[in-house]
């Protein structure tokens, strides 16, 4: 790129049934960018919204020849919508953010000056304002202690969806074709020069937010099991416990035989025990080596597309 020449910069943005925000939301990005000295382009991804949000940014978009928009076929979830903004970018930085306000656009200014600084990834992370502690922040932390615990990917505490990725590391980031994705660990798993840049939450431009209990579990479900196999090796332990309780189990009929207790013993217990014992200790051993197998394959071979496109207006070139 020539002394001369504006970065272009890609701000990829995954709406759903936010149509009360969503001008407001682009009216503030530029207000806030178009002061700056690069190229910015936005690509709206509309995750199956069905409130009229499509509506309104076609209406956005007649007036502003720098927005894409796509449309998913059907509301494929964060992660996904996030992944075809991705992947429909051509910058030489993307910003990847959510449309309700949350993620401060007065941060981005700071997180491409460290691009250019020669990082390849800024990660934002949410500073705790020592408010008090509500289901979702207790939930949050107790997660993300456990998925550093069991897997062997650190993953920042409080960290969000809002950052940014120089070319190379989103074309890092294209080569991972795992469906059930998990965006923060599959970032700080691939290792390129990286910067934690902390930002104050603000509150919600308007609205409720749409990420639901069921989908935090749904996207926690993903991280444990794209990033550990350790619920396989539960089981794996589960049988090997239960071969020591059949072992221990055995010892002690033995001693009461030979020291002449064998009234204690309840005709046909022991060996209905051991048999139990023994064979499910046995089976929950060989299905944990099976699981352990199918754990690898399975982080393999995932070919279903993440997601399906509906439609895309308003190209700005990409």
């Amino acid at each position: 790129m020539s002394a001369n020449q504006k970065l272009i910069v890609d701000i990829v943005i995954p709406i759903f049934n936010e149509v009360e925000l969503v001008e407001r939301t682009h009216a503030h990005l530029r207000a806030v960018l178009d002061s700056l000295p690069y190229d910015f382009r936005f690509i709206y991804v509309d995750d199956g919204s069905n409130d009229g949000t499509v509506d309104t940014l076609r209406k956005i978009a007649d007036g502003d020849p720098k927005i894409s928009l796509l449309q998913l076929s059907r509301n494929f979830g964060h992660q996904a919508a996030l992944s075809a903004g991705m992947d429909a970018s051509s910058g030489d930085v993307i910003i990847t953010m959510d449309g309700d306000g949350q993620h401060p656009p007065e941060t981005i200014e700071q997180m491409l000056n460290l691009i250019q600084q020669g990082f390849d990834i800024v990660q934002t992370q949410r500073m705790d304002d020592g408010g008090a502690a509500s289901f979702k922040k207790v939930t949050s932390n107790i997660f993300y202690r456990l998925i550093n615990v069991i897997s062997g990917t650190q993953i920042m505490q409080g960290a969000a969806d809002f950052r940014a990725l120089s070319r190379d590391a989103l074309n890092g980031l294209r080569s991972m074709h795992e469906y059930h994705r998990f965006l923060r660990g599959m970032i700080s798993w691939m290792g390129y020069a990286s910067v934690i840049l902390p930002y104050h939450e603000p509150a919600r431009l308007a609205g409720k937010s749409k990420y639901s209990l069921g989908k935090m579990i749904r996207l926690a479900s993903d991280a444990v099991f794209s990033f550990s196999l350790a619920p396989l090796y539960i089981g794996l332990s589960s049988g090997l416990a239960f071969l020591v309780l059949a072992v221990a189990q055995m010892i002690w009929v033995a001693t009461l035989w030979l020291t002449g207790h064998t009234e204690r013993i309840v005709a046909g217990w022991s060996s209905l025990m051991a048999i139990i014992l023994i064979a499910s200790g046995i089976i929950m051993i060989l299905l944990g080596f099976i699981g352990v197998y199918v754990g690898y394959i399975f982080q393999e071979v995932k070919r279903r597309p993440v997601y399906l496109i509906k439609g895309k207006q308003y190209d700005n070139g990409d």
